[in-house]
């Protein structure tokens, strides 16, 4: 195990910027996780680690753990505080970090639901999927993947906004993020489409096609039919979803509200859809 004290290090210069930069994830197929929980998701994950960073008093404490990142990682660098804090997204650097290599692009229309769905999702025929659409605050992604793992949602399919690997996602997720499948929709990248060419697949492969909107003339939630295939869209937090995706869904849906209220958060409003989806 090399040892790193200087800042400097050109691997700690690069890890350090693949935290910072979605440019730099994109383009070297990395991302960066800290702190104990979260790069225990690895391990649980199956993911690997191109790079672990520990520091001696995590060696000490957690040696359980260490030996099982070592046993996932390609690489191992024992380093010191400064090193820690200078790849950290947080204030208190927990003891680890690591350069996690991100998993093979998802293809989520076709696949069955994700391991742990309820009983009535276990099969290609009951797929729900979310698709978030420029939502651009990454702990909104975050919370929104966090309920979607917990209600059992087949995936998520993200287009536009924030980077699902950016470290405020990664932690708002509490890691659901590196467990639950997720297909990043961008025409730009290869083996991807637009969202518009997706959702018409969706409709040929027999889903249900929902936009999220505060209109009140649209299909209250409760009352959708979300039986069977189902894909449904929330947009960006000020602006909704876009005209054209409205357009191209089948249909618009609504959370009916009370109050005074011309919207709901865009993480609350995707929970109380997914709750209706699976309910």
């Amino acid at each position: 195990m090399e040892t790193i004290t200087s800042v400097k290090n050109e691997r700690v210069k690069a890890a350090a910027k693949l935290t910072s930069s979605a440019k730099a994830r994109r383009e070297q197929g990395l991302f960066v996780l800290e702190g104990l929980r979260l790069c225990m998701d690895v391990v649980r994950s199956g993911l690997r680690c191109a790079e672990l960073f520990v520091s001696e008093e995590f060696c000490a404490k957690h040696g359980a753990e260490y030996e099982a990142l070592v046993a996932c990682s390609d690489e191992v660098f024992l380093v010191n505080d400064a090193v820690l804090e200078k790849l950290s997204d947080t204030r208190t650097p927990q003891g680890v970090c690591c350069v996690v290599r991100m998993a093979a692009p998802a293809s989520l229309l076709e696949r069955a639901p994700a391991t742990g769905a309820p009983a009535s999702e276990t099969d290609v025929s009951a797929t729900k999927l979310l698709l978030l659409e420029n939502v651009q605050d990454p702990a909104n992604l975050g919370a929104i993947a966090r309920t979607a793992e917990a209600l059992g949602i087949s995936g998520l399919l993200v287009s536009g906004g924030c980077d699902v690997y950016a470290p405020k996602a990664l932690r708002a997720s509490m890691g659901a993020l590196l467990r639950l499948p997720v297909e990043v929709v961008d025409a730009s990248r290869e083996g991807s489409e637009p969202v518009l060419s997706l959702l018409e697949k969706a409709e040929a492969l027999g889903f249900k096609t929902y936009a999220s909107t505060p209109a009140a003339d649209a299909v209250p939630v409760t009352e959708a039919d979300f039986s069977g295939k189902v894909l449904c869209v929330v947009g960006n937090e000020a602006n909704g979803v876009t005209p054209e995706t409205m357009t191209a869904c089948a249909e618009r849906v609504t959370i009916p509200m009370a109050g005074r209220a011309e919207s709901l958060n865009a993480a609350a409003a995707g929970a109380i859809l997914m709750w209706e989806m699976v309910r």
